[in-house]
């Protein structure tokens, strides 16, 4: 009786626990439909902020495209010709930071090394002693090696070497093609950011010039290189003028050619002004920057200091030679962080050739038949296009001739950039990264925007600028807490004289974003 009364009593049980949920769900589904009504208008609130700010007047002649991607759900906050190519600048460096950290990790190192080619008798290396450089842009930088010549002295003295009877070779044929990028202008050639990518550099290919007036109007102004040894052949008629009139400081050196011509004026009583310029002949400045060290340690160099330079080579050369010294970057994550920090092209567009010398390598190490010439950028690039193709990016949105993003030439569309960023999101390096990006309101490109912003210390992007162009990708994370990722491109402004600067409305953007409680 007592098991027959149990098992008519459970479809009774049941039945009861289906009315009370069902009871509870036809509850909630007022407040549900309630949270989905308030997070559907705080969406269309925010696509209408940011078409508001893209939509004023003063853009009617200029190309935004915008997109932007939750990386939690893969929902579409917001798009504006999200497919359209445009010229992305500096965000062109995520792109290289990809195949980097993809192809050759984050740990790797690149040498530096000494070679002898001759043989070493009693203390005398019979032959030229070789300074090889293999890409390494952080040589000299006082965050890395600023003692390299001094530690590639010592390390030659330890092997016995006292004297070398021949030439100091300074190499830096370990890159096949230009030293500077493809699409970079020729206006650009004389300034700091379009120093040349060189697989022996030094003190990232640059030297800073003090121009100061002379002590009354009349007499030549004063000009200081430092460091001193960079001094460029030059030709300087630049005169001291009378106080308070028009300066007129003119820097100018013809693409191609080493002297520097300084002309024009300037006032008398004015503080000095500074100007960092490209150094044209970086391996022969490393070779002699360490022709000075060896003497300082006791070694005497019969012959001179000489460059080697794509597309000349010297196989044989460096297939007799012999190790003598070697110093190291710092890792290649750590190399990536200061170029995305600082947007420093050198450092971007030499670890692009760094991935291509590895693709070549690769390529022949696999078979693969080797037709004509291909640069090392060139290899770098294919192996990038290939690498894209593989997270599902279709050729055509992204056309990249460079690694840097100088170029005029660099194309992609906000679509890319943004799935892009969700690739990276998903690697094990994320992290390293997201952190290597500049911070708003905290370093890098981005330390003196969007402070005291719901950005502030949130947005972790990458920052691009040119004439007519302001660009910014990267990662915010919104009120809600929902992870995006964005593309923000603006090409072909011209900023009228009482607007805003193009990368207030970008940021103006972006704090939305940091700002959304959808």
């Amino acid at each position: 009786m007592t098991c027959n009364t149990k098992r008519t009593t459970r479809p009774r049980h049941r039945a009861i626990r289906a009315a009370v949920a069902l009871a509870a769900a036809i509850a909630i589904l007022p407040a549900a439909r309630g949270a989905d009504a308030r997070a559907s208008d705080a969406a269309q609130a925010l696509v209408a902020r940011i078409d508001a700010i893209i939509g004023q007047p003063r853009f009617d002649h200029a190309a935004w495209g915008i997109e932007v991607v939750s990386l939690d759900s893969g929902r579409q906050l917001y798009a504006h010709r999200a497919h359209r190519l445009l010229q992305p600048a500096s965000t062109a460096k995520l792109f290289t930071a990809a195949l980097v950290l993809d192809t050759l990790g984050a740990d790797d190192r690149i040498p530096t090394r000494l070679l002898g080619s001759g043989p070493l008798r009693h203390g005398r290396l019979d032959g030229p002693l070789i300074l090889y450089g293999m890409g390494d842009p952080t040589l000299g930088a006082a965050d890395a090696t600023p003692d390299w010549a001094e530690r590639l002295a010592t390390q030659l003295v330890a092997h016995g070497v006292r004297r070398v009877h021949g030439d100091l070779v300074a190499d830096d044929s370990y890159f096949a093609g230009p030293s500077i990028g493809a699409g970079w202008e020729a206006g650009d050639l004389q300034a700091w950011y379009a120093a040349p990518a060189s697989a022996l550099s030094v003190d990232e290919n640059t030297v800073t010039l003090t121009v100061s007036p002379g002590a009354r109007a009349g007499l030549p102004a004063r000009l200081a290189f430092e460091p001193a040894d960079a001094t460029p052949p030059l030709v300087d008629t630049l005169d001291t003028g009378a106080p308070h009139s028009h300066a007129d400081i003119n820097l100018w050196r013809a693409p191609g050619g080493d002297t520097l011509y300084a002309f024009g004026s300037m006032p008398s009583g004015q503080p000095p002004r500074h100007y960092r310029l490209a150094v044209t002949e970086p391996a022969r400045l490393a070779g002699e920057r360490l022709r000075r060290a060896l003497a300082a340690h006791g070694v005497r160099v019969d012959g001179s200091v000489r460059t080697l330079h794509w597309p000349q080579r010297d196989a044989a050369l460096l297939a007799q030679a012999q190790p003598l010294g070697e110093v190291l970057s710092p890792p290649l994550g750590e190399i990536l962080a200061r170029g995305l920090k600082r947007s420093q092209n050198l450092y971007l567009q030499n670890l692009l050739q760094v991935a291509g010398v590895r693709a070549q390598a690769d390529a022949v190490a696999a078979g693969e038949p080797q037709a004509g010439f291909t640069s090392s950028a060139d290899w770098a690039l294919r192996a990038l296009r290939q690498r894209l193709q593989r997270i599902g990016i279709a050729p055509g949105t992204v056309l990249l001739q460079e690694g840097s993003g100088l170029s005029r030439q660099d194309l992609a569309t906000p679509a890319t950039l943004v799935r892009l960023l969700q690739y990276l999101a998903a690697q094990p390096y994320a992290a390293q990264l997201r952190d290597a990006l500049p911070v708003a309101g905290v370093d890098g490109t981005l330390q003196w925007r969007l402070r005291d912003t719901p950005a502030a210390g949130n947005v972790h992007a990458k920052t691009g600028s040119m004439t007519y162009v302001d660009c910014l990708a990267g990662y915010v994370t919104t009120a809600a807490g929902e992870h995006l990722a964005f593309a923000i491109m603006l090409n072909d402004y011209h900023r009228p004289d009482d607007a805003p600067r193009a990368s207030a409305d970008l940021d103006a953007i972006v704090e939305l974003l940091a700002g959304f409680r959808g």
